[in-house]
């Protein structure tokens, strides 16, 4: 097991705290001792391959799902254990995204205010508004995009303090993906409103969060502000070797090398003073990508 990584941020209220958290189906591991603490009013990318577990810990964290192991909190509650002191504050959005086909937009609205006591009919319509999405229109009629258009305006119209995503943007074309994530950066801004959202198109999220967590075969293996995460990492560049000095003084994230050149990618907060390599910063697409390379090959992890 490869044991997670924290870039330590400044310490502010816990919105979403993982302890030791782990999921199995029969002798398989979907998620495994997951350990991390997302602040209260973040934007927070939860990013891996497909089948990763990403939807696994989504789920735990929501209350759709009883864990095997650990535990994970929402504003300090268990969403499973204590959903009345959880769900009100709470808003998941799922890759499905859970709209009736047979309903028009009208309806949905309507059940969500029914459900939700803190409902923000205003909000949901000025949304759908401008947004061109006709209320008489059935869900099942409408777009891709426009669907989880409509189950995102639900999920902020309940006003929550926490909003989790499941993979909102997956089947979206450019353009809508860009209108949902707009959407959500305005929602956040205004409200201070707290996003968990996951993904694997990393440069979406690159420009919406503030905060990061790395997904690989059911583990964390990072997690931390995505400033400091970019600030804590730099590539190497050099004649061909084994990267055996350098792993003494940074820990080697990945390593790749060709007949002539070994490149690294390193977490240090040192100085590389050996002159045979090159050091360049790098972005967080790159660091996202070098850590998910470090899945362990044949494992079995189900999402």
């Amino acid at each position: 097991m490869t044991a997670p990584v924290t870039v330590t941020g400044p310490t502010t209220r816990s919105a979403v705290r993982a302890v030791g958290l782990g999921k199995r189906y029969g002798s398989r591991w979907a998620l495994r001792d997951c350990t991390f603490d997302l602040p209260a009013g973040s934007v927070t990318a939860l990013v891996g391959q497909n089948g990763a577990g990403k939807s696994t810990l989504l789920h735990l964290a929501v209350g759709l799902t009883e864990p095997t192991a650990g535990r994970v909190e929402i504003l300090g509650s268990s969403a499973r254990r204590q959903p009345r002191d959880v769900l009100p504050r709470l808003g998941f959005v799922a890759q499905d995204h859970a709209l009736e086909p047979r309903f028009r937009v009208a309806d949905m609205l309507e059940v969500g205010r029914r459900l939700n006591p803190r409902w923000d009919a205003a909000l949901a319509r000025e949304h759908l508004a401008r947004l061109g999405i006709p209320l008489g229109q059935r869900v099942g009629g409408l777009s891709g995009g426009q669907r989880a258009q409509v189950a995102l305006t639900m999920a902020l119209a309940k006003r929550p303090e926490i909003l989790v995503l499941d993979e909102p943007a997956a089947a979206l074309d450019p353009l809508a993906r860009r209108e949902l994530l707009r959407m959500l950066m305005g929602a956040a801004a205004d409200t201070g409103l707290t996003v968990l959202l996951s993904s694997h198109v990393i440069s979406d999220l690159e420009r919406v969060c503030d905060h990061l967590v790395i997904l690989a075969a059911g583990e964390v293996r990072l997690t931390g502000p995505t400033d400091e995460v970019v600030a804590a990492h730099r590539l190497l560049s050099g004649p061909r070797t084994e990267p055996t000095a350098v792993a003494r003084m940074h820990h080697v994230v990945s390593e790749n090398h060709t007949d002539r050149q070994t490149t690294l990618l390193v977490r240090s907060t040192r100085h590389v003073y050996d002159s045979r390599w090159r050091v360049d910063e790098i972005g967080l697409e790159e660091i996202v990508l070098g850590y998910l390379s470090q899945t362990a090959p044949g494992k079995d992890v189900t999402e």
